[in-house]
């Protein structure tokens, strides 16, 4: 019999794992996992251009079938993983089959966060986090026709914008004091609540919603102070938590996602954990980090399937994160938590375009860079490369970012 790596989960981490694990040299079985009936697809679009209709499916699919056949990489999909047994290394399946591995990855994700509001199973509200959450989203759009989301993250905006641009009447409501409050700088939030509502995006804050009303169908989104907001599509938009729920029962260590080494192997030296679902030490930040994010899903994929296959390679890489709103690319390096200055290079109460530099003792920790490239990609390298930096210039767009590197 050959050697079989299972993969749980067909994510993006998924997508990347499994051909990483051949390119590295695995001779045996490949089989992925995963409880949606379709290969792996890229979920940023489901709140953006898939969502208002611009792209299909087939334009969102992570890899091709021939990508996978190439890599003769197998998918058993639509099909959940009911439990692993680590003494037996079998994996069940929810149709009653075990699926026997020698090394096991998990690549679970994560999932919506649900909150229990009265009035949230009426037809029309949704969560966003998957294809069927955007294609059942996707019959409510129109002309017109009334949206309300409750969240002011980055999914909420990014659907608000969607949405917005298909010609729906749109609010946005958030209970803490600013959009974004959880993730950055009030200049961010007070520069996206300024785009929303030139765009005629409704923000309403500092608002907790009580309930839901209608029929069988959505009605109203009703709040705790009296305000009511008419709606046809309600999509709530809380954040996530990671699937943990199958490593935990199996006795793997958990914490804030499923606890990983610097080479992606859990406490369980046979299985490895990648993407959403992790939490993994950053030697760049020093701690411990769980990420949301594409980049954090392939480049941590490839170092558990190097794992795998016996070649140990430490996980080392600066985080970052993109966001498409309207005409804005947002796109962040770095992680901000814990800063004590922040520097903005342009105008964030004008135009479209800006940088903001989070710092701690005059180190870059990170920086969020809206229509500017080149901020975020000479940022990415002084996080990743620990370079020293002339703070005092940073402000001053006229000297060229790449001069305030001290060599």
């Amino acid at each position: 019999m050959k050697d079989v790596c299972v993969v749980v989960g067909a994510s993006h981490a998924a997508a990347q794992l499994a051909p990483s694990v051949r390119k590295n040299g695995w001779e045996g079985q490949i089989v992925v996992v995963g409880e949606e009936p379709c290969l792996p697809y890229h979920r940023p679009p489901l709140s953006k251009t898939y969502l208002a209709g611009e792209k299909k499916l087939n334009n969102i699919l992570i890899k091709p079938q021939y990508a996978y056949d190439k890599a003769d990489v197998h998918f058993t999909l639509g099909v959940k993983v009911e439990s692993i047994d680590r003494d037996a290394k079998t994996v069940r399946l929810d149709n009653g089959e075990d699926m026997h591995y020698q090394k096991l990855a998990l690549a679970t994700g994560a999932r919506s966060r649900r909150i229990p509001l009265p009035g949230g199973n009426r037809d029309g509200v949704f969560y966003l986090r998957n294809l069927e959450d955007a294609d059942q989203i996707r019959r409510y759009i129109g002309h017109g026709k009334r949206a309300v989301i409750i969240g002011g993250g980055y999914i909420g905006l990014e659907a608000a914008a969607a949405l917005r641009k298909a010609g729906m009447v749109v609010t946005v409501l958030e209970a803490m004091a600013r959009v974004l409050q959880r993730v950055t700088t009030e200049e961010i939030s007070s520069f996206y609540r300024r785009i929303h509502t030139e765009e005629g995006v409704d923000i309403v804050v500092d608002v907790a919603v009580e309930r839901i009303d209608g029929g069988q169908a959505v009605e109203s989104v009703v709040c705790a102070d009296g305000q009511t907001f008419s709606a046809d599509v309600v999509i709530i938009g809380v954040g996530v938590q990671p699937n943990i729920e199958l490593a935990e029962a199996a006795g793997l260590e958990v914490g804030n996602g499923i606890v990983v080494d610097e080479f992606a192997r859990t406490s369980d030296p046979d299985i490895v954990a990648a993407g959403d679902c992790s939490w993994h030490y950053n030697p760049i930040y020093d701690r411990h980090i769980r990420l949301e994010s594409v980049q954090n899903a392939n480049e941590h994929a490839n170092v558990a399937a190097a794992t795998i296959c016996g070649k140990l390679e430490p996980y080392r890489a600066v985080p970052w994160f993109w966001s498409d709103q309207y005409d804005l690319k947002l796109q962040i390096a770095g992680l901000s938590q814990g800063y004590d200055e922040v520097i903005i290079r342009g105008d964030t109460e004008a135009g479209r375009s800006f940088a903001v530099f989070y710092l701690l003792e005059g180190r870059l920790l990170a920086v969020d860079a809206i229509n500017k490239p080149r901020e975020f990609m000479l940022g990415k390298r002084i996080i990743s490369e620990a370079l020293d930096l002339d703070c005092s210039g940073l402000s001053d767009e006229s000297i060229p970012l790449k001069n305030l590197i001290n060599s």
